[in-house]
């Protein structure tokens, strides 16, 4: 873990290359937060928002850092941190080599109106760049193209700077947030999400009776919904992100090494769950990667982080903390929010004995233009890059026990020249 002297060390490095990049203008932390007095992205009162909903704020750096893949290869990546709580005069500091891979998750309920700072840390393993930063809210419907995120219609970050997002979440589902500045690279980089929004349904219940309020929101009703369906049918009890995805290790090694990207034969050789290959997928314990144990990823560091899953600590901050092991009870429903991230390649995810019922796709519940619920029973999900679908596992008169949830074509169960890694989870049905 990096010293607060060291972390200070380097955020006046990065300012003062921000003040060299940019003449006599300062690197700035604004944020916008309505009921925020200290500009910390805490409401120290409550506001209602511009549209009467209730106001949700987040702060998020975007910079560079590390992860650790299942072989032990670390690799060099760009992503974005959550910083939320942090003081002003502090967020650089503790924002550079701060990358989390996949970046924060951001949870929200419809009608939340969410205020999303984000402030551009820069890369301090690469001076040399100074790349500005978006977030891209993937399939959501901005009612203004300033807050969309893609350069060539929105503003973007530069290094220094903090820009705050307005989003008006009337529509749940599942979504993604990507950066989209030189999308193609600053995706492979690790700068992705997973991002969902709460339907109305979970606080309100459905057809007039209080037992369908949500677990979720005090109710006695099931854990939440995935939609506002009318009917219950897209109830759950577990829910689990799933976000897929890959690295090319040449293409990160190259950015670390500052030589051209080979973007014409860029392909993933790294297949990932929440950005780690098996069995990295189903760790829970923070580890040090410079002292290996038997056996193990590495040797545990207690450092307060011990019990956190992830591998690389960047800015003494787990990198990879968000694993994917699941746990239901048998006769629970288990929803999965699919989402494929990868640049190059579509994947196909089964659940070996377990059946899949997609009740919705692209944050759209499946349901036909006569009201007609169209879910569809599959064993096996194909999808490409940006796409999302929620599925149910009803567990209902499973016989307890292990299952995985795979990939279904081989290569991608493992690293290029690796046995470990890949696209492989369990989930335990007690």
């Amino acid at each position: 873990m990096q010293s607060k002297l060291t972390r200070n060390a380097l955020a006046a490095a990065i300012t003062l290359l921000l003040q060299g990049g940019m003449g006599t203008a300062q690197a700035a932390v604004n944020v916008q937060c309505p009921g925020d007095t200290n500009g910390d992205a805490v409401p120290e009162s409550v506001v209602p928002g511009p549209n009467g909903g209730t106001v949700k704020c987040k702060h998020l750096v975007a910079g560079d850092g590390f992860a650790q893949m299942s072989d032990g290869h670390p690799a060099y990546t760009f992503g974005f941190a959550d910083k939320t709580g942090v003081a002003p005069a502090d967020v650089i500091a503790d924002g550079i080599l701060a990358a989390r891979w996949p970046g924060s998750k951001i949870e929200l309920d419809q009608g939340d109106e969410l205020f999303l700072s984000l402030t551009n840390v820069g890369t301090v393993m690469r001076p040399d760049l100074f790349a500005p930063h978006t977030v891209h809210y993937h399939g959501f419907p901005n009612a203004a193209t300033v807050f969309d995120g893609v350069p060539e219609v929105s503003i973007s970050i530069n290094m220094g700077s903090t820009l705050t997002y307005y989003y008006n979440n009337v529509e749940p589902g599942t979504y993604i947030y990507h950066c989209h500045v030189e999308a193609t690279e600053h995706m492979e980089m690790g700068m992705l999400a997973n991002l969902y929004v709460h339907p109305k349904q979970d606080e309100t219940g459905y057809g007039g009776n209080p037992n369908t309020v949500a677990g979720r929101k005090g109710g006695p009703g099931p854990w939440g919904y995935t939609y506002n369906d009318g009917d219950g049918t897209t109830a759950f009890d577990v829910e689990a992100p799933i976000q897929v995805s890959g690295f090319d290790g040449e293409f990160h090694d190259a950015s670390i090494l500052v030589q051209p990207l080979p973007f014409s034969t860029l392909e993933t050789n790294y297949p990932q769950i929440n950005g780690r290959g098996y069995p990295d997928t189903i760790k829970t314990v923070a580890v040090d990667p410079l002292n290996p144990g038997p056996g193990e990823m590495g040797a545990p560091v207690d450092d307060g982080f011990l019990g956190e899953p992830g591998a690389v600590l960047n800015n003494g901050e787990v990198s990879q903390d968000m694993g994917s092991a699941i746990s239901v009870n048998a006769g629970q429903k288990l929803l999965l929010r699919l989402s494929n991230v990868s640049i190059d390649r579509f994947f196909t995810l089964t659940a070996h004995g377990l059946k899949m019922r997609i009740v919705g796709t692209g944050a759209r519940q499946m349901r036909g233009i006569t009201g007609k619920n169209i879910y569809r029973d599959v064993a096996s999900v194909n999808f490409g890059g940006g796409e999302t679908h929620d599925v149910i596992i009803d567990t209902t008169g499973v016989a307890p026990g292990t299952y995985f949830l795979t990939a279904m074509e081989f290569y991608q169960m493992s690293n290029k020249t690796q046995l470990d890694g890949g696209l492989m989870t369990e989930i335990v049905v007690n």
